[in-house]
Protein backbone atom coordinates (compact mmCIF):
# COMPACT_ATOMS: atom_id res chain seq x y z
CA UNK A 1 0.00 0.00 0.00
CA UNK A 2 3.26 2.33 0.62
CA UNK A 3 4.14 2.93 -2.98
CA UNK A 4 0.45 3.30 -3.59
CA UNK A 5 0.25 6.66 -1.00
CA UNK A 6 2.88 7.23 -2.48
CA UNK A 7 2.44 7.66 -5.90
CA UNK A 8 -1.04 9.15 -5.18
CA UNK A 9 0.70 11.94 -2.99
CA UNK A 10 2.85 12.85 -5.95
CA UNK A 11 -0.02 12.68 -8.39
CA UNK A 12 -2.03 15.48 -5.84
CA UNK A 13 1.06 17.60 -5.67
CA UNK A 14 2.13 17.43 -9.39
CA UNK A 15 -1.89 18.45 -10.00
CA UNK A 16 -1.36 21.39 -7.48
CA UNK A 17 1.26 22.72 -8.82
CA UNK A 18 0.35 22.55 -12.30
CA UNK A 19 -2.66 24.60 -11.58
CA UNK A 20 -0.40 27.09 -9.63
CA UNK A 21 1.46 26.96 -12.01
CA UNK A 22 -0.78 27.87 -14.98
CA UNK A 23 -2.95 30.42 -12.76
CA UNK A 24 0.61 32.46 -12.17
CA UNK A 25 0.57 32.53 -15.55
CA UNK A 26 -2.70 33.58 -16.85
CA UNK A 27 -2.26 36.18 -14.01
CA UNK A 28 0.62 37.58 -15.87
CA UNK A 29 -0.62 37.60 -19.42
CA UNK A 30 -3.77 38.84 -18.21
CA UNK A 31 -1.58 41.57 -16.37
CA UNK A 32 -0.17 42.80 -19.75
CA UNK A 33 -3.29 42.52 -21.55
CA UNK A 34 -5.16 44.79 -19.43
CA UNK A 35 -1.78 47.39 -19.92
CA UNK A 36 -2.05 46.78 -23.25
CA UNK A 37 -5.93 47.71 -23.79
CA UNK A 38 -4.97 51.12 -22.34
CA UNK A 39 -2.24 51.43 -24.92
CA UNK A 40 -5.04 50.11 -27.46
CA UNK A 41 -6.38 54.25 -28.87
CA UNK A 42 -6.27 53.27 -32.57
CA UNK A 43 -7.75 50.60 -35.52
CA UNK A 44 -3.62 50.57 -36.20
CA UNK A 45 -3.33 49.70 -32.39
CA UNK A 46 -5.65 47.06 -32.47
CA UNK A 47 -5.06 45.42 -35.59
CA UNK A 48 -0.86 45.74 -36.04
CA UNK A 49 -0.06 46.98 -32.31
CA UNK A 50 0.58 50.31 -33.53
CA UNK A 51 3.53 48.70 -35.80
CA UNK A 52 6.00 49.47 -32.62
CA UNK A 53 7.46 45.92 -32.37
CA UNK A 54 11.22 45.20 -32.88
CA UNK A 55 12.72 42.61 -35.45
CA UNK A 56 13.34 40.20 -31.92
CA UNK A 57 10.33 41.26 -30.63
CA UNK A 58 7.71 40.02 -33.62
CA UNK A 59 10.51 37.44 -34.20
CA UNK A 60 9.83 35.86 -30.80
CA UNK A 61 5.88 36.62 -31.68
CA UNK A 62 6.16 34.83 -34.83
CA UNK A 63 7.84 31.98 -33.38
CA UNK A 64 5.05 31.94 -30.41
CA UNK A 65 2.61 31.61 -32.55
CA UNK A 66 4.25 28.58 -34.70
CA UNK A 67 5.32 26.80 -31.92
CA UNK A 68 1.64 25.83 -31.69
CA UNK A 69 0.99 22.71 -29.24
CA UNK A 70 1.13 20.56 -32.26
CA UNK A 71 4.67 21.05 -32.47
CA UNK A 72 5.78 20.68 -29.16
CA UNK A 73 4.18 17.48 -28.28
CA UNK A 74 2.89 16.49 -31.31
CA UNK A 75 6.50 16.21 -33.16
CA UNK A 76 8.30 15.21 -29.89
CA UNK A 77 5.81 12.37 -29.98
CA UNK A 78 5.91 11.30 -33.50
CA UNK A 79 9.65 11.39 -33.74
CA UNK A 80 9.76 8.94 -29.97
CA UNK A 81 7.32 6.88 -31.68
CA UNK A 82 8.31 6.28 -35.35
CA UNK A 83 12.21 8.07 -35.25
CA UNK A 84 13.66 8.96 -38.39
CA UNK A 85 10.09 9.85 -39.82
CA UNK A 86 9.36 11.90 -36.88
CA UNK A 87 12.29 14.05 -38.04
CA UNK A 88 10.73 14.85 -41.45
CA UNK A 89 8.23 17.42 -39.43
CA UNK A 90 10.75 19.39 -37.83
CA UNK A 91 12.88 19.45 -41.13
CA UNK A 92 9.57 20.04 -43.04
CA UNK A 93 8.27 23.35 -40.51
CA UNK A 94 11.94 24.78 -40.55
CA UNK A 95 12.02 24.70 -44.46
CA UNK A 96 9.28 26.36 -44.60
CA UNK A 97 10.08 29.80 -43.26
CA UNK A 98 12.49 29.59 -45.63
CA UNK A 99 9.45 30.40 -48.54
CA UNK A 100 7.69 32.70 -45.78
CA UNK A 101 11.53 34.75 -45.97
CA UNK A 102 11.93 34.86 -49.75
CA UNK A 103 8.56 35.22 -51.53
CA UNK A 104 6.20 36.96 -48.82
CA UNK A 105 7.80 38.62 -45.78
CA UNK A 106 8.80 42.12 -47.13
CA UNK A 107 6.61 42.33 -50.02
CA UNK A 108 3.46 41.75 -47.55
CA UNK A 109 4.84 44.66 -45.58
CA UNK A 110 4.80 47.25 -47.54
CA UNK A 111 1.42 45.86 -49.63
CA UNK A 112 -0.55 46.04 -47.21
CA UNK A 113 -2.73 47.37 -43.83
CA UNK A 114 -3.55 45.06 -41.42
CA UNK A 115 -4.57 41.94 -43.44
CA UNK A 116 -3.78 39.41 -46.17
CA UNK A 117 -7.04 40.73 -48.39
CA UNK A 118 -5.66 44.22 -48.14
CA UNK A 119 -2.44 42.98 -51.21
CA UNK A 120 -5.57 40.91 -52.74
CA UNK A 121 -7.35 43.38 -53.34
CA UNK A 122 -5.06 46.29 -53.68
CA UNK A 123 -6.03 46.09 -57.49
CA UNK A 124 -9.10 44.10 -58.14
CA UNK A 125 -12.63 44.84 -57.35
CA UNK A 126 -12.48 45.00 -53.95
CA UNK A 127 -15.94 43.83 -52.54
CA UNK A 128 -15.60 39.94 -53.62
CA UNK A 129 -12.09 39.87 -53.21
CA UNK A 130 -12.17 40.92 -49.83
CA UNK A 131 -15.02 38.17 -49.44
CA UNK A 132 -13.78 35.41 -50.64
CA UNK A 133 -10.13 36.58 -48.33
CA UNK A 134 -12.32 36.40 -45.02
CA UNK A 135 -13.91 33.01 -46.14
CA UNK A 136 -10.27 31.40 -46.52
CA UNK A 137 -9.25 33.23 -43.19
CA UNK A 138 -11.84 31.63 -40.94
CA UNK A 139 -12.15 28.49 -42.46
CA UNK A 140 -8.02 27.85 -42.03
CA UNK A 141 -8.29 29.62 -38.26
CA UNK A 142 -11.45 27.55 -37.16
CA UNK A 143 -9.77 24.07 -38.02
CA UNK A 144 -6.30 25.23 -36.39
CA UNK A 145 -8.32 26.80 -33.46
CA UNK A 146 -10.47 23.48 -33.10
CA UNK A 147 -7.26 21.40 -32.99
CA UNK A 148 -5.78 23.45 -30.29
CA UNK A 149 -8.45 23.54 -27.90
CA UNK A 150 -8.98 19.38 -28.67
CA UNK A 151 -5.60 19.08 -28.07
CA UNK A 152 -5.67 21.21 -24.82
CA UNK A 153 -8.98 18.64 -23.85
CA UNK A 154 -7.10 15.55 -24.85
CA UNK A 155 -4.09 16.38 -22.76
CA UNK A 156 -5.45 17.57 -19.42
CA UNK A 157 -6.44 14.51 -17.83
CA UNK A 158 -2.44 13.53 -17.80
CA UNK A 159 -1.62 17.22 -17.25
CA UNK A 160 -4.50 16.74 -14.36
CA UNK A 161 -3.81 13.42 -13.22
CA UNK A 162 -7.18 12.59 -13.74
CA UNK A 163 -7.45 8.74 -14.68
CA UNK A 164 -10.99 7.10 -15.88
CA UNK A 165 -13.08 6.45 -12.78
CA UNK A 166 -11.28 9.83 -10.65
CA UNK A 167 -12.95 12.70 -10.12
CA UNK A 168 -10.77 16.14 -10.08
CA UNK A 169 -13.48 19.10 -8.44
CA UNK A 170 -16.54 16.29 -8.51
CA UNK A 171 -15.76 16.31 -12.13
CA UNK A 172 -14.98 13.02 -14.00
CA UNK A 173 -12.62 12.95 -17.11
CA UNK A 174 -14.82 14.08 -20.26
CA UNK A 175 -16.05 16.85 -17.97
CA UNK A 176 -12.92 18.22 -17.04
CA UNK A 177 -11.66 18.14 -20.64
CA UNK A 178 -15.28 20.33 -21.56
CA UNK A 179 -14.55 22.20 -18.80
CA UNK A 180 -10.56 23.09 -20.11
CA UNK A 181 -12.13 23.84 -23.87
CA UNK A 182 -14.41 26.44 -22.42
CA UNK A 183 -11.26 27.92 -20.26
CA UNK A 184 -8.91 28.06 -22.56
CA UNK A 185 -11.83 29.35 -25.53
CA UNK A 186 -12.74 32.49 -22.51
CA UNK A 187 -9.07 33.34 -21.92
CA UNK A 188 -8.60 33.57 -25.49
CA UNK A 189 -11.60 36.00 -26.21
CA UNK A 190 -10.45 38.20 -23.03
CA UNK A 191 -6.42 38.30 -24.87
CA UNK A 192 -8.10 39.51 -28.01
CA UNK A 193 -10.63 41.76 -27.49
CA UNK A 194 -9.23 43.79 -24.17
CA UNK A 195 -5.49 43.62 -25.73
CA UNK A 196 -6.02 43.15 -29.33
CA UNK A 197 -2.49 42.80 -31.34
CA UNK A 198 -0.23 44.22 -28.46
CA UNK A 199 -1.43 42.36 -25.48
CA UNK A 200 -1.83 39.08 -27.48
CA UNK A 201 1.82 39.93 -28.85
CA UNK A 202 3.19 40.34 -25.48
CA UNK A 203 1.45 36.88 -24.53
CA UNK A 204 3.09 35.03 -27.30
CA UNK A 205 6.71 36.49 -26.44
CA UNK A 206 6.07 35.71 -22.77
CA UNK A 207 4.66 31.85 -23.83
CA UNK A 208 8.26 31.68 -26.80
CA UNK A 209 10.31 32.23 -23.53
CA UNK A 210 9.02 30.04 -21.36
CA UNK A 211 8.61 27.05 -24.04
CA UNK A 212 12.12 27.79 -25.18
CA UNK A 213 13.41 27.83 -21.86
CA UNK A 214 11.39 24.31 -20.99
CA UNK A 215 13.02 23.21 -23.78
CA UNK A 216 16.56 23.78 -23.39
CA UNK A 217 16.47 22.01 -19.56
CA UNK A 218 14.88 19.07 -20.63
CA UNK A 219 17.31 19.05 -24.10
CA UNK A 220 20.44 19.51 -21.53
CA UNK A 221 19.24 17.18 -18.74
CA UNK A 222 18.52 14.22 -21.77
CA UNK A 223 21.79 15.02 -23.22
CA UNK A 224 23.62 15.06 -20.08
CA UNK A 225 22.36 11.97 -19.22
CA UNK A 226 24.32 10.11 -21.32
CA UNK A 227 27.10 12.22 -20.88
CA UNK A 228 26.40 14.02 -24.54
CA UNK A 229 27.36 11.22 -26.52
CA UNK A 230 24.67 11.14 -28.90
CA UNK A 231 25.51 7.87 -30.29
CA UNK A 232 24.86 6.20 -26.86
CA UNK A 233 21.31 8.23 -27.05
CA UNK A 234 20.30 7.28 -30.61
CA UNK A 235 21.51 3.70 -29.59
CA UNK A 236 19.20 3.20 -26.37
CA UNK A 237 16.34 4.96 -28.46
CA UNK A 238 16.44 2.37 -31.08
CA UNK A 239 16.36 -0.26 -28.34
CA UNK A 240 13.62 1.14 -26.13
CA UNK A 241 11.42 1.70 -28.94
CA UNK A 242 10.55 -1.67 -29.83
CA UNK A 243 11.51 -1.29 -33.58
CA UNK A 244 15.10 -2.12 -33.59
CA UNK A 245 17.98 -0.86 -35.80
CA UNK A 246 14.58 0.33 -38.67
CA UNK A 247 13.71 3.30 -35.54
CA UNK A 248 16.81 4.37 -37.02
CA UNK A 249 15.86 4.69 -40.64
CA UNK A 250 13.27 5.77 -42.81
CA UNK A 251 10.29 4.03 -43.55
CA UNK A 252 8.58 3.39 -40.50
CA UNK A 253 5.82 5.89 -41.01
CA UNK A 254 5.95 7.07 -44.73
CA UNK A 255 7.15 5.58 -48.13
CA UNK A 256 6.17 2.53 -46.75
CA UNK A 257 7.60 -0.41 -48.75
CA UNK A 258 4.50 -3.40 -49.25
CA UNK A 259 5.96 -6.19 -50.64
CA UNK A 260 3.28 -7.61 -53.82
CA UNK A 261 1.17 -4.14 -53.59
CA UNK A 262 2.69 -1.60 -55.56
CA UNK A 263 0.21 0.73 -55.44
CA UNK A 264 0.04 0.84 -51.62
CA UNK A 265 3.76 1.45 -51.84
CA UNK A 266 3.26 4.33 -54.47
CA UNK A 267 0.70 5.95 -52.60
CA UNK A 268 2.38 5.83 -49.25
CA UNK A 269 5.40 7.47 -50.66
CA UNK A 270 2.93 10.39 -52.16
CA UNK A 271 1.44 11.12 -49.14
CA UNK A 272 5.20 11.95 -47.73
CA UNK A 273 5.30 14.70 -50.71
CA UNK A 274 1.87 15.46 -50.40
CA UNK A 275 2.36 16.27 -46.22
CA UNK A 276 5.75 18.25 -47.30
CA UNK A 277 4.28 20.16 -49.59
CA UNK A 278 1.63 21.39 -47.13
CA UNK A 279 3.80 22.11 -44.87
CA UNK A 280 6.23 23.68 -46.57
CA UNK A 281 4.04 25.91 -48.53
CA UNK A 282 1.07 26.48 -46.13
CA UNK A 283 3.02 28.37 -43.70
CA UNK A 284 3.66 31.17 -46.00
CA UNK A 285 -0.38 31.15 -46.47
CA UNK A 286 -1.15 31.27 -42.96
CA UNK A 287 -3.31 34.54 -41.61
CA UNK A 288 -2.51 34.69 -38.62
CA UNK A 289 1.16 34.15 -39.53
CA UNK A 290 0.86 36.77 -42.50
CA UNK A 291 -0.91 39.40 -40.33
CA UNK A 292 2.06 39.66 -37.82
CA UNK A 293 4.67 41.28 -40.94
CA UNK A 294 2.03 44.05 -40.29
CA UNK A 295 3.00 44.78 -36.50
CA UNK A 296 6.62 46.61 -37.44
CA UNK A 297 7.58 50.12 -38.54
CA UNK A 298 9.07 49.23 -41.85
CA UNK A 299 9.79 46.05 -44.38
CA UNK A 300 13.23 45.95 -43.39
CA UNK A 301 12.20 44.97 -39.87
CA UNK A 302 9.67 42.42 -41.33
CA UNK A 303 12.66 40.75 -42.78
CA UNK A 304 14.62 40.68 -39.85
CA UNK A 305 11.65 39.34 -37.67
CA UNK A 306 11.49 36.71 -40.29
CA UNK A 307 15.26 35.95 -39.50
CA UNK A 308 14.99 35.89 -35.85
CA UNK A 309 11.83 33.58 -36.64
CA UNK A 310 13.97 31.16 -38.29
CA UNK A 311 16.69 31.18 -35.45
CA UNK A 312 14.13 30.44 -32.73
CA UNK A 313 11.86 27.82 -34.67
CA UNK A 314 15.07 25.97 -35.86
CA UNK A 315 16.49 26.05 -32.59
CA UNK A 316 13.17 24.88 -31.24
CA UNK A 317 12.85 21.83 -34.05
CA UNK A 318 16.17 20.87 -33.18
CA UNK A 319 15.05 20.70 -29.73
CA UNK A 320 12.30 18.29 -30.93
CA UNK A 321 14.85 15.91 -31.60
CA UNK A 322 16.25 15.14 -28.53
CA UNK A 323 13.04 15.35 -27.01
CA UNK A 324 11.88 12.59 -29.17
CA UNK A 325 14.55 10.24 -29.08
CA UNK A 326 15.33 11.31 -25.66
CA UNK A 327 11.56 10.18 -24.80
CA UNK A 328 12.13 6.79 -26.73
CA UNK A 329 15.19 6.08 -24.71
CA UNK A 330 14.30 7.16 -21.37
CA UNK A 331 10.60 6.70 -21.61
CA UNK A 332 10.40 3.98 -24.15
CA UNK A 333 8.18 2.83 -26.83
CA UNK A 334 5.54 0.68 -24.86
CA UNK A 335 5.28 3.58 -21.84
CA UNK A 336 4.56 5.88 -24.29
CA UNK A 337 1.93 4.73 -26.36
CA UNK A 338 0.41 2.90 -23.26
CA UNK A 339 -0.66 6.33 -21.74
CA UNK A 340 -1.72 7.89 -25.27
CA UNK A 341 -1.77 6.03 -28.78
CA UNK A 342 -0.63 9.22 -30.41
CA UNK A 343 2.33 9.68 -28.51
CA UNK A 344 1.46 13.07 -27.59
CA UNK A 345 2.21 12.92 -24.09
CA UNK A 346 5.48 11.87 -24.77
CA UNK A 347 7.80 15.21 -23.92
CA UNK A 348 5.37 15.57 -20.59
CA UNK A 349 6.40 11.40 -19.58
CA UNK A 350 10.00 12.66 -20.17
CA UNK A 351 10.14 15.72 -18.41
CA UNK A 352 8.27 13.52 -15.05
CA UNK A 353 10.73 10.79 -15.81
CA UNK A 354 13.35 13.14 -16.06
CA UNK A 355 12.16 14.77 -12.67
CA UNK A 356 12.77 11.57 -11.38
CA UNK A 357 16.20 10.96 -12.23
CA UNK A 358 17.33 14.60 -11.27
CA UNK A 359 15.15 16.09 -8.62
CA UNK A 360 14.84 12.74 -6.95
CA UNK A 361 11.54 10.27 -6.98
CA UNK A 362 8.06 10.74 -7.78
CA UNK A 363 8.21 14.64 -6.10
CA UNK A 364 10.68 15.51 -8.34
CA UNK A 365 8.71 13.65 -11.46
CA UNK A 366 5.61 15.73 -10.32
CA UNK A 367 7.82 19.48 -10.50
CA UNK A 368 9.07 18.65 -13.42
CA UNK A 369 5.98 17.46 -15.26
CA UNK A 370 4.25 20.58 -13.87
CA UNK A 371 6.61 22.95 -15.14
CA UNK A 372 6.30 21.32 -18.93
CA UNK A 373 2.09 20.86 -18.32
CA UNK A 374 2.37 24.51 -17.39
CA UNK A 375 4.61 25.32 -20.72
CA UNK A 376 2.01 23.19 -22.98
CA UNK A 377 -1.09 25.05 -21.65
CA UNK A 378 0.51 28.83 -22.26
CA UNK A 379 1.57 27.40 -25.89
CA UNK A 380 -2.06 26.62 -26.49
CA UNK A 381 -3.55 30.09 -24.98
CA UNK A 382 -0.53 32.26 -26.98
CA UNK A 383 -1.19 30.20 -30.58
CA UNK A 384 -5.18 30.22 -30.33
CA UNK A 385 -5.16 34.37 -29.19
CA UNK A 386 -2.77 34.45 -32.21
CA UNK A 387 -5.77 32.74 -34.41
CA UNK A 388 -8.71 34.64 -33.16
CA UNK A 389 -7.31 37.78 -33.44
CA UNK A 390 -6.43 37.08 -37.42
CA UNK A 391 -10.13 35.67 -38.00
CA UNK A 392 -11.86 38.74 -35.84
CA UNK A 393 -9.30 41.21 -38.15
CA UNK A 394 -10.33 39.88 -41.63
CA UNK A 395 -14.04 39.52 -40.34
CA UNK A 396 -14.22 43.30 -39.66
CA UNK A 397 -11.90 45.05 -41.40
CA UNK A 398 -12.04 43.30 -44.96
CA UNK A 399 -16.11 41.91 -44.57
CA UNK A 400 -17.91 44.70 -42.59
CA UNK A 401 -15.99 47.71 -43.30
CA UNK A 402 -14.90 46.82 -47.18
CA UNK A 403 -18.10 44.72 -48.11
CA UNK A 404 -20.52 46.14 -45.64
CA UNK A 405 -20.10 49.28 -45.20
CA UNK A 406 -18.35 49.92 -48.45
CA UNK A 407 -15.19 51.55 -46.89
CA UNK A 408 -17.34 54.02 -44.68
CA UNK A 409 -16.90 52.60 -41.54
CA UNK A 410 -15.07 54.98 -39.07
CA UNK A 411 -12.35 53.06 -36.98
CA UNK A 412 -13.90 53.04 -33.78
CA UNK A 413 -16.79 51.39 -35.29
CA UNK A 414 -14.37 48.44 -37.12
CA UNK A 415 -12.17 48.08 -33.73
CA UNK A 416 -16.08 47.62 -31.81
CA UNK A 417 -16.56 44.98 -34.72
CA UNK A 418 -13.48 43.14 -34.91
CA UNK A 419 -14.36 42.45 -31.06
CA UNK A 420 -17.73 41.15 -31.44
CA UNK A 421 -15.82 39.20 -34.15
CA UNK A 422 -13.60 37.66 -31.30
CA UNK A 423 -16.42 36.76 -29.22
CA UNK A 424 -18.62 35.00 -31.99
CA UNK A 425 -15.51 33.17 -33.33
CA UNK A 426 -14.04 31.97 -30.26
CA UNK A 427 -17.72 30.78 -28.92
CA UNK A 428 -18.26 28.74 -32.58
CA UNK A 429 -14.76 27.53 -31.65
CA UNK A 430 -15.82 26.47 -28.52
CA UNK A 431 -18.78 24.80 -29.41
CA UNK A 432 -16.81 23.10 -32.49
CA UNK A 433 -14.55 21.91 -29.87
CA UNK A 434 -17.07 20.15 -27.62
CA UNK A 435 -18.48 18.04 -30.47
CA UNK A 436 -15.21 17.26 -31.48
CA UNK A 437 -12.82 15.72 -29.35
CA UNK A 438 -13.10 12.66 -30.81
CA UNK A 439 -11.77 14.01 -33.84
CA UNK A 440 -8.44 13.44 -35.27
CA UNK A 441 -5.95 16.69 -34.23
CA UNK A 442 -3.48 16.08 -37.20
CA UNK A 443 -5.97 16.23 -39.42
CA UNK A 444 -7.51 19.46 -38.62
CA UNK A 445 -3.89 20.97 -38.40
CA UNK A 446 -2.79 19.42 -41.85
CA UNK A 447 -6.30 20.44 -43.03
CA UNK A 448 -5.53 23.93 -42.23
CA UNK A 449 -2.18 23.92 -43.81
CA UNK A 450 -3.34 22.27 -46.59
CA UNK A 451 -6.25 25.02 -47.15
CA UNK A 452 -3.80 28.04 -46.57
CA UNK A 453 -1.41 26.22 -49.18
CA UNK A 454 -4.36 25.96 -52.05
CA UNK A 455 -6.12 29.00 -51.49
CA UNK A 456 -4.14 31.80 -50.10
CA UNK A 457 -0.78 31.58 -51.28
CA UNK A 458 -1.72 31.03 -55.29
CA UNK A 459 -3.88 34.28 -54.43
CA UNK A 460 -0.82 36.22 -52.66
CA UNK A 461 1.69 34.79 -55.09
CA UNK A 462 -0.33 35.73 -58.45
CA UNK A 463 -1.28 39.37 -57.23
CA UNK A 464 2.66 40.16 -56.40
CA UNK A 465 4.37 38.86 -59.25
CA UNK A 466 1.80 38.13 -62.62
CA UNK A 467 0.85 41.53 -64.16
CA UNK A 468 -2.21 39.74 -66.08
CA UNK A 469 -3.66 38.89 -62.76
CA UNK A 470 -6.96 39.65 -61.73
CA UNK A 471 -10.47 39.70 -59.83
CA UNK A 472 -11.61 36.51 -61.36
CA UNK A 473 -8.34 34.56 -61.30
CA UNK A 474 -8.38 35.44 -57.44
CA UNK A 475 -11.82 34.39 -56.66
CA UNK A 476 -11.18 31.14 -58.61
CA UNK A 477 -8.10 30.82 -57.24
CA UNK A 478 -9.20 31.10 -53.77
CA UNK A 479 -12.46 29.25 -53.39
CA UNK A 480 -11.52 26.81 -55.84
CA UNK A 481 -8.37 25.52 -53.86
CA UNK A 482 -10.22 26.00 -50.79
CA UNK A 483 -13.39 23.46 -51.86
CA UNK A 484 -10.60 21.17 -53.80
CA UNK A 485 -8.77 20.93 -50.25
CA UNK A 486 -12.01 20.58 -48.25
CA UNK A 487 -13.83 18.00 -50.38
CA UNK A 488 -10.35 15.75 -50.93
CA UNK A 489 -10.01 15.49 -47.32
CA UNK A 490 -13.65 14.95 -46.86
CA UNK A 491 -12.85 11.43 -49.15
CA UNK A 492 -10.18 10.45 -47.73
CA UNK A 493 -9.19 7.95 -45.66
CA UNK A 494 -8.60 10.10 -42.65
CA UNK A 495 -12.51 10.59 -42.56
CA UNK A 496 -13.88 7.49 -43.59
CA UNK A 497 -12.89 3.68 -44.07
CA UNK A 498 -9.96 3.60 -42.15
CA UNK A 499 -9.31 2.25 -38.01
CA UNK A 500 -7.79 5.46 -37.84
CA UNK A 501 -10.78 7.59 -39.45
CA UNK A 502 -13.34 10.15 -37.83
CA UNK A 503 -15.77 7.44 -38.86
CA UNK A 504 -14.04 4.11 -39.00
CA UNK A 505 -16.84 2.06 -39.28
CA UNK A 506 -18.37 3.82 -42.41
CA UNK A 507 -16.55 4.05 -46.18
CA UNK A 508 -17.29 6.77 -48.95
CA UNK A 509 -13.68 7.67 -49.21
CA UNK A 510 -12.08 7.43 -52.93
CA UNK A 511 -8.98 9.72 -52.50
CA UNK A 512 -6.34 7.51 -51.47
CA UNK A 513 -3.81 10.26 -49.77
CA UNK A 514 -4.36 11.36 -45.88
CA UNK A 515 -3.33 14.69 -47.12
CA UNK A 516 -4.64 16.67 -50.29
CA UNK A 517 -1.62 18.96 -50.69
CA UNK A 518 -0.11 17.52 -53.87
CA UNK A 519 -3.37 17.73 -55.48
CA UNK A 520 -5.27 21.00 -54.30
CA UNK A 521 -2.24 22.91 -54.29
CA UNK A 522 -1.83 22.69 -58.42
CA UNK A 523 -5.79 23.06 -58.70
CA UNK A 524 -5.24 26.55 -56.29
CA UNK A 525 -2.52 27.71 -58.84
CA UNK A 526 -4.15 26.67 -62.11
CA UNK A 527 -7.74 27.66 -61.23
CA UNK A 528 -6.26 31.11 -60.31
CA UNK A 529 -3.93 31.05 -64.01
CA UNK A 530 -7.83 29.47 -65.79
CA UNK A 531 -9.66 32.33 -64.34
CA UNK A 532 -7.26 35.41 -65.36
CA UNK A 533 -7.30 33.70 -68.59
CA UNK A 534 -10.83 33.23 -69.24
CA UNK A 535 -11.40 37.29 -68.10
CA UNK A 536 -10.77 40.40 -70.07
CA UNK A 537 -10.33 42.33 -66.93
CA UNK A 538 -6.72 43.56 -66.45
CA UNK A 539 -5.36 47.06 -64.84
CA UNK A 540 -1.47 47.32 -65.74
CA UNK A 541 -1.18 50.59 -63.91
CA UNK A 542 -2.41 49.63 -60.41
CA UNK A 543 0.09 46.63 -60.92
CA UNK A 544 2.74 48.86 -61.94
CA UNK A 545 1.83 50.84 -58.76
CA UNK A 546 1.94 47.81 -56.15
CA UNK A 547 5.03 46.18 -58.21
CA UNK A 548 6.71 49.81 -56.92
CA UNK A 549 4.79 49.43 -52.94
CA UNK A 550 5.83 45.50 -52.99
CA UNK A 551 9.67 46.43 -53.90
CA UNK A 552 10.11 49.95 -52.20
CA UNK A 553 7.12 50.53 -49.38
CA UNK A 554 6.73 53.65 -51.46
CA UNK A 555 2.92 54.39 -50.57
CA UNK A 556 2.53 51.61 -47.44
CA UNK A 557 0.95 52.81 -44.81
Amino acid sequence: MAPQILAAEAAAGSRSLTITLFLIFVAITLGITIWASRQTKTATDFYAGGRQFSGFQNGMAIGGDYMSAASFLGIAGIIALYGYDGFLYSIGFLVAWLVALLLVAEFLRNSGRFTMADVLAFRMRQRPVRTAASVSTIVVSIFYLIAQMVGAGALVSLLLGIKPGATFLGMDASTAKVATIILVGALMIIYVTVGGMKGTTYVQIVKAFMLMGGALIMVLMVLAHYKFNLSALLGDAAARSGKGSAFLEPGLRYGVETAGDAAKTFYSKMDLLSLGLALVLGTAGLPHILTRFYTVPTSRIARKSVLWAIGIIGTFYLFTLALGFGAAALVGGANITAQDKAGNTAAPQLAQQLGIDYLGGETGGAIMLAVIAAVAFATILAVVAGLTLASSSSLAHDFYASVIKRGNASEREEVRVARIAALVIGALAIALSIFAQSLNVAFLVALAFAVAASANLPAILYSLFWRRFNTAGALWSIYGGLASAVLLVFFSPVVSGSATAMFPNEDWHFFPLSNPGIISIPLGFFFGWLGTVLSKETDPEKYAELEVRSLTGHGAH
